[in-house]
């Protein structure tokens, strides 16, 4: 797993010409590989996820919108009606079909990257970077929505934590690591295309 150190300021036009000419070559670098976003509910992976496949001109695919289609149903019916049990088996096929069509931007569910097979699947199709992010962002964030199925509950902070603990350890398994903090998703986009310029060897260097 990889880090990075945050960009240094240059001058604005410099600066621009720097993240277009990076994210020019990551595009170019990533062959038919996808770029594959993991990590907790909240993280930013949509988000972030979107903003990042317009800086490299690239599609952006959603597990979970990907997995409603194929089901003909939301994910939390499918947790209500058939169990997790259900749900994980279909996400990792769905995932596996997508990791076949990149080069694109994925971004995949919360639980997604603990099923060995699709880590398998994620090294040899993908780059993986998780959205790593504390437990104040997450709460501050899952508590604008609603139709988390796994934080239906008397206190869903506890299952946040739980959630922390159980898939950190394998989230940190990931090529690459990304601080998803409050401000600009802009911000977090210009460290991912940093890394991934630095991953890939594509004119990237460390700050």
């Amino acid at each position: 797993m990889s880090g990075t150190q945050p960009l240094k300021s240059k001058p604005p036009a410099q600066d621009a010409a720097r993240k277009s000419e990076e994210a020019i070559s990551v595009a170019s670098a990533l062959g038919n590989r996808s770029i594959v976003l993991v990590g907790l509910m909240g993280a930013g992976k949509t988000t972030v996820g979107r903003r990042l496949a317009n800086r490299l001109d690239l599609p952006f695919r959603d597990a979970d919108t990907e997995i409603e289609k194929a089901a003909g149903s939301n994910i939390a019916d499918i947790f209500k009606e058939f169990g997790e049990a259900h749900f994980r088996d279909g996400e990792q096929r769905v995932i596996h079909r997508l990791l076949g069509e990149g080069p694109q931007v994925l971004a995949t569910g919360g639980g997604a990257f603990m099923n060995p097979k699709t880590r398998e699947a994620t090294r040899e199709n993908g780059i993986s970077v998780w959205l790593k992010a504390d437990l104040d962002v997450l709460m501050k964030r899952v508590s604008r929505r609603s139709h988390r199925p796994l934080l239906q509950n008397d206190d869903p902070e506890a299952v946040m934590k739980r959630l922390i603990d159980e898939r950190y350890p394998i989230y940190a398994t990931a090529d690459l690591s990304i601080e998803s903090k409050e401000g600009p998703h802009d911000a977090v986009v210009d460290e991912i295309v940093h890394a991934l310029a630095i991953k890939l060897k594509c004119g990237g260097t460390e700050t």
